[in-house]
């Protein structure tokens, strides 16, 4: 589990003075934290994702997956973790307890559940252009037009009917599969229990398809749905007008199409909300459906979810920007914002994430095993999660805390008078605070101990002492911040160095030379976290690693096994302009990747959303100057080099790279007759809603040229 450290985001009159001198000898991240960006590493690495920036979305029965611009994933809800590396992604699929992703190479990685063999890519793993993913089986599309199936063959809807060739697009429902032919008809197999494959007449002039669980959906050349298959829910029951529609996605008895105008409709069942589109429906660039909930994809790459929420898998990632605190619990993580909000992530089995409303005033948080526990502004605490020892029965009065810190199962708070208050577990002492309680300036919760710092300096233990961790070294004085792990204590002197005591089995006392400038310290489960002045981090004992580069670190915090860090953030501007397109250019998806001139083999990926005059503003965590690359979609990519801090970032893009190979040639007029007529946005390159011959214009007028 983790420990908390020495939180004091305000405190009375009478320890003012105290503090003060403290604060002057060392600089507490938790309290300085400028607003950065949250890293972990470790153990647990989920992490909050950015609120804008997706290309794609893939909705599973539990969880969610989005595509970002850097080509990296993100998922919520269940299923969450992506495997390493997580780049280089051209497309994701969400089964029912399984996620595929299409890497830029034409390979395929699954992940998830793999009961049915779903996650097994067939040898060639290679010349993948499309992928998706059904209730236990999975549907690859070659570049060569050919179909690929592997998983669950319980309905033969692996069997792809011959010619298994000339297909453009695939889609998989529970125990069904449906391919998109070259010249527009479609062929299905499989289960066939409700219809889904009997093709209304006539099979011709589809441009996409979408495959239910017991139904199938087409998407005609004329922008009419065609459904058929099932319809106890009334998922066939396409609301009038029948037009203007250019995508279709099926979940679990419900059907959602996208309009021209930026607008969504559903219809089918609804008892989960998923037919609800929340205000303002407009400006909507794709939409998917899960089992029973729906995501839609804005025009300013930001998601909307509505529907079940069960596993949380509508519960959007929100920007990693503006943490002031973080704090690491057995298996969640939870972060302050600037704004006084707190943010939640990984684990929520005993509802440590969810944090009441109204979620603002905080100025404090702890993570503890599956609970948490917050300060708010007017000196109250609110804890929720795990309720099994009254870890959450915070004392009365409930009021003039200063200090909070949540241990496995105890919570310990600091009043404004210097006293402690702990409640929860008390199987080993570690609520029995020693007399005279008085005198305190900071508090720390471990796993069955607990830790007080003196005004004077010295440090109180008490609790569970099996493997010494209440035995302060002598001298115990001087000592400016404390921190109980699992089952050892750390203490940070006012010369900046180092102490640390307990078990000491995995290395988490032996504290690395220089043992100096030391600004704050952190205890996990068999490790040590150390922020030096100079911002980068140490850690000894078990999970040493540190993410590159080791710089720019304002706050830490270890967890069981897991580390979490706040960096500081750097803004960049500049504008952007793009040739030959004609939309508005926030409808545009960038991506910037910014290297450091003097260490370019670090590359931060981000995300660049441009106002409608192409300016731009940008944070990133590496140190000035800078190598920035521009890409987009179908543009050449563009770099700058040498960009000195304050200084303009200005780029030109090409467009007409439709197939994404970094030159403009032959290559790309084979990719626009291949999607002509559709709306496939990789292919629109002027940005008009629809592939015709004004995007050969836009390939004729810049053939030949080359990205950066």
């Amino acid at each position: 589990m983790k420990s908390g450290g020495n939180i004091v985001p305000h405190v009375n009159a009478n320890y003012r003075i105290t503090l003060i001198v403290m604060l002057l000898l060392i600089s507490c991240s938790c309290c300085f934290a400028q607003g950065g960006t949250i890293e972990v590493w470790g153990g647990q690495r989920i992490i909050p994702g950015e609120l804008t920036g997706f290309s794609s979305l893939a909705a599973g029965y539990g969880h969610t997956v989005g595509l970002k611009r850097d080509g990296s994933v993100v998922i919520w809800g269940d299923n969450t973790s992506v495997p390493a590396p997580n780049k280089d992604f051209t497309a994701i699929a969400a089964g029912n307890a399984h996620t595929v992703g299409l890497k830029r190479d034409g390979s395929v990685v699954c992940w998830g559940s793999n009961r049915d063999g779903q996650c097994n890519v067939p040898a060639p793993n290679q010349d993948f252009t499309a992928i998706s993913a059904g209730y236990g089986h999975t549907v690859g599309l070659k570049r060569n037009g050919s179909v690929v199936c592997w998983g669950w063959d319980y309905e033969s809807q692996l069997n792809v009917p011959a010619p298994n060739q000339d297909f453009t697009a695939i889609a998989t429902g529970e125990c069904h599969t449906a391919g998109l032919k070259r010249d527009g008809s479609v062929v299905c197999w499989g289960d066939n229990e409700s219809g889904q494959l009997n093709i209304p007449a006539p099979n011709q002039d589809f441009i996409a398809i979408a495959a239910g669980y017991y139904n199938t959906v087409g998407l005609k050349r004329d922008g009419s749905v065609v459904c058929w298959g099932d319809n106890e829910s009334g998922q066939l029951n396409i609301p009038a007008p029948n037009q203007d529609f250019i995508a279709i996605s099926v979940g679990y008895g419900f059907t959602i199409g996208l309009k021209r105008d930026g607008s969504v409709v559903c219809w089918g069942g609804n008892s989960y909300g998923q037919l609800n589109v929340p205000a303002p429906n407009q400006d909507f660039t794709a939409i998917l459906a899960g089992g029973c909930h729906t995501v839609g994809l804005k025009r300013d790459g930001s998601v909307v979810c509505w529907g079940r929420n069960g596993d949380g898998q509508c519960n959007v990632p929100i920007p990693n920007q503006d943490f002031t605190v973080i704090s690491a619990g057995a298996m969640h993580i939870v972060g302050l914002k600037r704004n006084g909000s707190v943010v939640s992530c990984d684990d929520n089995s005993s509802g440590q994430l969810n944090v009441p409303a109204p979620n603002q005033d905080f100025t404090a948080i702890s993570a503890g095993e599956q609970f948490t526990v917050g300060l708010k502004r007017d000196g109250s605490v609110v804890c929720w999660g795990l309720y099994n020892y009254g870890q959450l029965n915070v004392p009365a009065p409930n009021l003039d805390f200063t200090a909070i810190s949540a241990g496995e199962y105890h919570t310990v708070g600091l009043k404004s008078n210097g006293s402690v208050v702990c409640w929860g577990d008390n199987s080993f002492g570690q609520l029995n605070v020693p007399a005279p309680n008085q005198d305190f300036t900071a508090i720390s919760a471990g796993n069955r101990h607990t830790i007080g710092l003196k005004r004077d300096g010295s440090v109180v233990c008490w609790g569970w002492n099996y493997y010494g961790d209440l035995n302060v070294p002598t001298p115990n004085q001087d000592f400016a911040a404390i921190s109980a792990g699992s089952y050892h204590t750390v203490g940070l002197k006012r010369d900046g160095s180092v102490v640390c005591w307990g078990s000491n089995r995995d290395g988490q006392c032996n504290v690395p030379a220089p043992n100096q400038d030391f600004t704050a310290i952190s205890a996990g489960y068999g490790h040590t976290v150390g922020l030096k002045r100079d911002g980068s981090v140490v850690c000894w004992g078990d999970n040493t690693s540190v993410p590159a580069p080791n710089s720019g670190f304002t706050a830490i915090d270890a967890g069981g096994y897991n580390t979490v860090a706040i960096r500081s953030v750097q803004s960049l501007a500049g504008m952007v302009q793009l040739g030959n397109f004609t939309s508005n250019l926030l409808s545009q998806q960038l991506t910037a990747s910014v290297s450091c001139t003097a260490d370019t083999s670090i590359t931060q990926c981000l995300s660049l959303l441009p106002a409608a005059n192409g300016n731009f503003t940008l944070s990133t965590y590496l140190q000035p100057p800078y190598n920035i690359r521009v890409s987009s979609p179908h543009f050449l990519t563009a770099k700058a080099t040498n960009v000195a801090l304050g200084q303009s970032a200005n780029f030109t893009l090409t467009n007409g790279d439709a197939d994404g190979d970094g030159q403009i040639n032959l290559f790309d007029f084979v990719v626009l007759d291949s999607k002509f007529g559709s709306a496939d946005a990789m292919a629109d390159l002027d940005g008009n809603g629809q592939v015709n011959l004004f995007d050969y214009v836009v390939v004729d007028q810049n053939f030949g040229a080359r990205g950066d």
